[in-house]
């Protein structure tokens, strides 16, 4: 350590020629710096002095390259390039140099700024007036002018023109204290020469005076301007935050220079008559604000504001992106779909169970089901994503088919039962019959899955995947078999008010055996004036250029909602129906007798006498899966891709916010954005619960008030 060297901190000394640190170990670092001149290389034409340039270094440590922009005093801009190549033997550095001319400025061009990009592929020159020549030099040798933009249309001089960290966003500052923030972006609709444009994105806080000073963040969007007055802010881009205004003594000129520190902790400022100015300060979390976590942020790189989530990448160019609004869109979206495919399960077999199945079948059945609960979720997830979405994926067509195959299977075996001899239907009562569903339930997947290919071939022209692409058909077929349940249910109104008390009448005159034939028949020509009216509708919403493709469907990807709505809705399953199981079962005996002796029929004592007295409790039953549903974690992080993108498509997965929490929090930096990020995404869960269970309780205490005035 020199004896003349003097403390600059508690763990730094200089002797101004270097500085030398303490460092663990009892060692002692030494930081100095070399300047040395090469020979000067010739870029412009002799007796033309160069008024504006700007370089960039780039090659490897063998082969160090130098690419520069320059304007001339003739008004002639060049991008030049020199290449060093060092001789190993000698150690003799060779310097060659390139050049080509821009294509030409207008005559009387006062240039302002001027900025090259680390790669050497584009140019920027600005004149006093705003206007900004954007030049394209991927090709060195023949460079070409692909825009020219005015970045302040009015009377406004530009001051300033500099480009953020990473070198997407450039930032342009205007006599009247205006900040305004550009993009390069590729609009399909850009007539430029290479197909970019550059777009105004935000307009930052102005200052009070002409901006002169600039300065960009090494680690993320964070930025510093300083105005003619002494003015000094700190801003980040992303969040549009002025974060701190600082004020210096006196007012500034165009030769004062502005640095931030490389930890973003500190401003440096030296003015022309060198006086210095030093704040230091503590922004941690600079990139959040309400609107950068739950609104729409136009990032770099994006066409339009966008919610997204993207938390790291392999470089400090990147810039964290934290919307919690796709984690809780996912959380919902799973949610919705899981829910869909437990609920009629779950509900039908409570009712099936309490109303209709013998106690002696019941006994065994409820168990199994309460068992059902206790698998893991690790293991459903697991099963989920090697083996159910490899089958789903391959015989697609014949899993959507088995969603009306099954049902119309049991319906055509339940009027196929009431039509056999009442003597061979009370010797096949309780464990045969129970048997006999599952035999028919077989037969129903058997016809779902030979029928795949042809349902295929006919309503997806012979390929789902394509279609949901938009590579072949129209939404036609689509739109058919959507609209067709809505069509059966409004049929079936229609029939029940103009004609149903005089079929019930009819029906009466009919045998025991003859009865189910005709109601059959019933329900056959129903079906098919459903089919008639739902390709009316869909025919009439195709000819409006409706196409569901876009929506509710589009491109297929293995690990999608609709696995995880089969395999989370097998989850939840067991909860709503022992709860519900349980409701339906507690509603007083004589309510059933009197309906019963009243002459309902079990299935109308059922739906209108038990299940309206029970509501409170299956209601309650069904608000609990729901909430097993929106805490899921292990199931949707194995099973649904982990994705966070915000589209009801069933064939695209999703991220929900339980299973961002285990994926991101092993590598997420404690007391961090990110950290603090999650432990949000948390509480924001808890919210949804809370939310929900508020909902079903005031729901549920309303249906419990009015079971109890029967």
């Amino acid at each position: 350590m020199p004896a003349s060297a003097q403390r600059l901190n508690d763990r730094d000394m200089t002797d101004g020629s270097a500085v030398y640190s303490q460092i663990p170990g009892n060692q002692l670092r030494r930081i100095t710096f070399e300047t040395k001149l090469e020979d000067p290389q010739k870029i412009s034409d002799e007796g033309a002095a160069i008024i504006a340039i700007d370089y960039r270094i780039g090659g490897t440590a063998e082969r160090p390259t130098r690419s520069f922009v320059t304007v001339d005093a003739n008004g002639i801009g060049r991008v030049s390039r020199t290449e060093t190549q060092f001789n190993l033997l000698t150690q003799e550095a060779t310097t060659r140099v390139g050049s080509s001319t821009l294509p030409e400025l207008p005559q009387g061009l006062r240039v302002s700024k001027l900025l090259m990009t680390s790669q050497a592929d584009q140019v920027y020159i600005a004149s006093e007036e705003g206007d900004i020549y954007r030049y394209d030099t991927r090709d060195f040798a023949k460079p070409r002018l692909a825009e020219t933009f005015n970045a302040f249309p009015g009377d406004e001089r530009l001051t300033l023109l500099a480009f953020l960290n990473g070198e997407q966003g450039l930032i342009a500052g205007g006599s009247d204290g205006a900040v305004r923030v550009f993009y390069r972006l590729q609009p399909p609709d850009a007539r430029t020469e290479d197909g970019y444009k550059l777009t105004l994105i935000r307009e930052m806080e102005s200052h009070s005076s002409p901006v002169i000073g600039f300065s960009a963040s090494q680690r993320n969007k964070t930025l510093v301007t300083m105005d003619l007055d002494g003015n000094v802010w700190f801003r980040h881009n992303t969040s549009d935050q002025t974060l701190l205004k600082l004020k210096r003594d006196g007012a500034s000129d165009e030769g004062t220079q502005l640095m931030l520190a490389p930890r973003n902790d500190a401003v440096l400022l030296v003015d022309g008559s060198g006086q210095v100015n030093f704040w230091t300060f503590y922004v941690p979390h600079p990139e959040t604000t309400a609107e950068t976590i739950f609104g729409k942020i136009w990032y770099e790189g994006y066409l339009q504001p966008t919610y997204t989530w993207q938390s790291s990448s392999g470089t400090d160019v990147f810039e964290p992106k934290f919307s919690l609004t796709p984690l809780i869109f996912g959380t919902l979206k799973a949610t919705v779909y899981s829910l869909l495919f437990a609920i009629p399960i779950a509900l039908l077999g409570a009712i099936y169970t309490s109303e209709f199945l013998h106690n002696r079948i019941r006994a065994t059945v409820k168990p199994v089901m309460e068992m059902m609960e206790s698998l893991p979720t690790v293991v459903l997830g697991f099963v989920a994503a090697l083996l159910l979405a490899p089958i789903v994926e391959t015989w697609i067509a014949a899993v959507l088919l088995a969603f009306g195959a099954l049902p119309l299977s049991l319906i055509a075996a339940a009027y196929i039962w009431q039509s056999l001899p009442s003597q061979l239907k009370l010797r096949l009562e309780g464990v045969p019959k129970f048997c006999l569903m599952f035999v028919v339930i077989g037969i129903g997947c058997y016809l779902a899955y030979s029928g795949g290919p042809m349902f295929e071939r006919i309503f997806f022209y012979g390929d789902l995947k394509a279609w949901t692409n938009g590579d072949i058909g129209t939404g036609l077929p689509f739109l058919f078999l959507a609209l067709f349940p809505l069509s059966f249910l409004a049929v079936a109104y229609v029939f029940r008010r103009l004609v149903g008390d005089r079929y019930r009448l009819m029906l009466r005159e009919f045998s025991a055996s003859q009865a189910p034939l005709v109601d059959g028949l019933r329900w056959l020509i129903m079906l098919l004036v459903s089919m008639v009216v739902s390709y009316i509708l869909a025919a009439a919403l195709t000819a409006a250029g409706y196409d569901p493709r876009g929506g509710v469907v589009d491109t297929y990807v293995q690990r999608n909602a609709l696995v995880v709505g089969f395999v989370m809705g097998f989850a939840i399953i067991p909860n709503i129906y022992t709860l519900a199981e349980d409701a339906l079962n507690s509603v007083p005996s004589s309510l059933r007798a009197a309906s019963l002796a009243a002459g309902a029929t079990p299935w109308q004592t059922a739906m209108w006498v038990v299940l309206p007295t029970a509501m409170s409790g299956v209601f309650a039953a069904v608000m609990i899966g729901m909430g097993r549903a929106v805490g899921e974690t292990m199931i949707v992080l194995m099973a649904a891709g982990n994705t966070p993108v915000l589209d009801w498509n069933i064939f695209n997965g999703l991220r929900t916010l339980s299973a961002n929490i285990a994926v991101e929090l092993p590598e997420a930096v404690q007391g961090g954005t990110l950290y603090r990020m999650l432990f949000l995404a948390a509480l924001s869960l808890f919210v949804m619960t809370f939310i929900i269970n508020t909902i079903a309780e005031i729901i549920r205490q309303r249906f419990r008030k009015r079971a109890f005035q029967l």
